[in-house]
């Protein structure tokens, strides 16, 4: 599994000599707490495991304390300590005292190895960036894909595309009603209200809600600003819908892809695509069951382009590629991936019908680009990709 990746390079990592702060990051309920407690079962490390998910007091006290029990072991004897803190963004100016403390150990030689988890990669970003350069190694944890979700719950294609890859509600698929409530109020409630509303100043936490309620329903679709503008109540103006935006990808919820056009200063000033990091939190929002769903051919057809676009949003990153969509009047390509130069469009098919001359007019603006289409329907010798062969590749493999 995937998953077992991650705990070999944690291995990996903590049994080398002691040079950099581990940090395990990835959004909710994806297996990071999960990936370390699996590390320290395997192998023969003393440890302090401590979470700030439920710190009621002075956070920066509590880290003290901690830490200085893992340096009053160091002098009781011990060689070397590992040092384990969950959720560590809970504490206001976290990355300060690590750093302080880190360095401290560093000129005493003392061999505290530490490795630090969280789930809002804003902060930890801002934290690593700030206070930790050069002193840290980034693992990230991305959403379950669909090769994870059917070797270990057993799930088919079509279940992956309409119940996502959330682990922790595999086994509440068969009561729809109940799995729905799950991924509402145990995922996207948690995730946001914990994540961003906590912890970021948020002057109009409604427009935030609706924006996601609005993301996820037109996932993989084009969204002018401006049409959002006149969609949501309230909403002020595009500066403030795009920072909500940026919150909500780093939470791993909803990201906003934007144009490729060659030019970075076009490309920000762009409409966002709306992509869902996990279709579960598509689902959870709509009306229609899973076999309804499955019965409707345009409602299907969004599920399956969704879903490519989980896998990419997903994945790319960790191939050190970028995501993008292309458009040029009405000619349309779903996808594009680029990375040192080299660029790959993709286009998903879902049905018979045709989505026009997006691939031949991408195709003649980047005549170096490579083409794929990408089809629900996985026909013998087809030229196109099957939806489940493309869920199961490396992104990095089209290139």
């Amino acid at each position: 599994m995937e998953r077992e990746f991650y705990i070999s390079e944690l291995e990996k990592r903590i049994s080398e000599p002691r040079k950099f702060i581990q940090v395990v990051a990835g959004p909710r309920q994806v297996g990071k707490t999960t990936i370390i407690n699996q590390f320290l079962e395997r192998n023969p490390y003393e440890y302090i495991f401590d979470t700030a998910d439920a710190l009621d007091g002075n956070g920066q006290v509590w880290l003290e304390q901690i830490w200085n029990t893992s340096r009053l072991k160091i002098k009781s004897g011990k060689s070397e300590i590992l040092l384990v803190i969950d959720e560590i963004q809970k504490i206001a100016n976290w990355s300060e005292f690590v750093k302080k403390f880190w360095d401290e150990d560093t000129r005493l030689n003392l061999n505290i190895k530490v490795i630090l988890s969280g789930s809002s990669r804003l902060l930890l970003k801002e934290g690593l960036s700030e206070s930790l350069q050069g002193r840290f190694e980034l693992i990230q944890v991305p959403h379950w894909c669909y090769s994870e979700m059917k070797e270990a719950f057993g799930f088919t294609l079509d279940e992956y595309v309409f119940f996502g890859g959330y682990p922790g509600s595999a086994f509440l698929v068969k009561d729809e009603k109940r799995w729905k409530s799950y991924i509402r109020d145990a995922m996207i409630e948690t995730s946001i209200s914990k994540d961003i509303l906590m912890l970021t100043t948020i002057t109009k936490p409604a427009l935030l809600m609706q924006l996601f309620d609005l993301g996820t329903a037109y996932s993989s679709q084009i969204m002018p600003f401006n049409k959002m503008l006149g969609t949501l109540t309230d909403a002020g103006n595009t500066v403030t819908l795009s920072h909500y935006l940026t919150l909500l990808d780093q939470c791993g919820l909803l990201g906003g892809i934007q144009k490729y056009s060659g030019s970075v200063q076009h490309s920000r000033s762009s409409s966002p695509k709306f992509q869902v990091y996990n279709n579960a939190l598509m689902s959870a929002l709509v009306s229609k069951s899973f076999s309804e769903a499955r019965e409707t051919p345009d409602l299907w057809g969004r599920f399956v382009e969704s879903c490519v676009g989980t896998h990419l949003i997903n994945n790319a990153p960790l191939c050190g590629c970028r995501l993008w969509y292309w458009r040029d009047g009405n000619d349309e390509v779903d996808f594009v991936i680029s990375r040192n130069g080299e660029i790959c469009g993709i286009e998903v098919k879902s049905g018979s019908r045709s989505k026009g001359k997006g691939m031949e007019s991408f195709k003649k603006k980047f005549p170096d680009a490579k083409l794929y289409v990408v089809s629900a329907n996985d026909f013998p010798g087809s030229a196109c990709i099957g939806l489940e062969d493309f869920l199961s590749m490396k992104v990095d493999s089209l290139f």
